[in-house]
């Protein structure tokens, strides 16, 4: 069954609109430059208005592993989910501050018109990239199309992904279900697809998880 994260939250109303939709995941976006930051006391407040069972995962790009780490352990958030350039050793220390789940993202461009030419060197990249997400020593593989582009990727390429993972990049309220008849990630992840204005969408947030819990076969109430 395919698990849902609704990332970059950052307002009251919006925790308030995912504890009637009871995701299996939130997401708080720790990195300074992203326009969805949230520092820690925000975070820490938004969290203690999260209903029991939603489990929130802070996303972070290079952020000092002690600074992860804490926050997991003032149980701010469960999960840590890293965007950046953190490499093995940056998650094997993370491991050993925390026993708290792991996601590693993985950027693989998205669906875009290209000349011949960069359409073969984007796929040598993007196949490299996935041999390295395979490879991860993460608990999770998160697989995008950018740092937060809203750009679709192309799914062709995971079709054959040895394991489970979380798939992001440009899905939508009106492109979900295909993404989960087509692909069966194990979780998909959204953020602008579930926005109006740059604001989170309350009624976005609603029809994206409905089309998710309608196309495995079960609705949302």
């Amino acid at each position: 069954m395919t698990q849902i994260k609704l990332c970059g939250l950052s307002r009251p109303q919006d925790i308030e609109a995912a504890n009637a939709l009871t995701p299996d995941y939130i997401g708080f976006v720790f990195a300074k430059k992203s326009r969805r930051y949230v520092s820690p006391e925000t975070a820490r407040a938004l969290r203690a208005k999260l209903a029991p069972g939603i489990r929130a995962v802070g996303v972070f790009v290079d952020e000092p592993a002690e600074s992860v780490a804490a926050l997991l352990r003032d149980h701010i958030i469960d999960i840590a989910q890293l965007h950046g350039a953190e490499d093995e050793a940056y998650i094997e220390k993370l491991r050993t501050l925390t026993d708290a789940p792991i996601i590693k993202a993985f950027r693989l461009g998205s669906a875009t018109e290209l000349t011949p030419e960069e359409a073969t060197e984007q796929r040598q990249t993007q196949l490299a990239t996935l041999r390295e997400a395979a490879e991860c020593n993460a608990d999770y593989v998160l697989l995008d199309s950018g740092a937060g582009t809203g750009m679709v990727l192309n799914w062709e390429l995971l079709r054959n992904f040895p394991k489970g993972y979380f798939l992001a990049g440009g899905l939508t309220p009106e492109n979900v279900a295909d993404a989960v008849r087509t692909l069966h990630p194990a979780a998909v992840d959204v953020s602008s697809g579930i926005e109006t204005d740059k604001t989170k969408d309350a009624a976005k947030m609603r029809a994206f998880v409905r089309a998710v819990r309608k196309e495995e076969g079960y609705e949302q109430s």
